[in-house]
């Protein structure tokens, strides 16, 4: 008896875990409306991301582009999500205070907080392992969408190294100038 009414807590305090991420993640999928166009050399529009991108190949960031910038863009900053983890939009890399003079990104952007090829840029902490750098699809089973969002600014962010997602959220609010994405599609059978 005591064994099922501890299962039973240990369900209900899981449950409340998932609902409380869940409406966190509704908070996220809130987005400006597109008006950036956002490219990739390394994979189609919603088409396949090549394994040399992902956890079981090489694990190398893809390429991304973005033509055309408001001529107010001071910084762009990079987010890039699993929409099909089980326990909701699961977050596996971010980057911010890349400056508006690129209008791109190459494939296999270097590990670390700090991004010198990419002028300082600044690479927080993922959900996937809090590592300071991209980590690509590695979906257990099953085929997952990969979103990739593009922020162009107003202004050069001033948070912590260490700040998560929701963090750069929170930072970049009200300074959204312009706002792209891609998806890109990874399974395993």
């Amino acid at each position: 008896m005591l064994i099922g009414l501890f299962l039973a807590l240990l369900l209900l305090v899981l449950v409340m875990v998932i609902s409380t991420r869940r409406k966190e993640n509704l908070r996220e999928a809130i987005l400006p409306t597109e008006n950036l166009l956002v490219k990739s050399d390394s994979f189609d529009r919603d088409g396949e991301i090549p394994e040399v991108y992902t956890g079981y190949g090489e694990d190398l960031s893809p390429s991304l582009n973005w033509p055309e910038l408001n001529e107010k863009a001071v910084s762009i900053s990079v987010i890039m999500d699993d929409l099909d983890h089980p326990m909701g939009i699961f977050n596996h890399w971010l980057m911010w205070n890349l400056p508006a003079n690129r209008t791109g990104i190459p494939e296999g952007v270097s590990r670390g907080e700090v991004v010198q090829e990419l002028d300082g840029a600044i690479q927080g902490k993922s959900e996937y392992g809090g590592k300071h750098y991209y980590r690509g699809p590695k979906p257990p089973m099953g085929s997952h969408r990969y979103r990739f969002q593009v922020f162009v600014l107003d202004t050069m962010l001033s948070i912590p190294m260490d700040s998560m997602k929701r963090d750069l959220m929170i930072a970049m609010e009200d300074h959204i100038l312009q706002y792209g994405s891609i998806t890109g599609i990874y399974g395993k059978s």
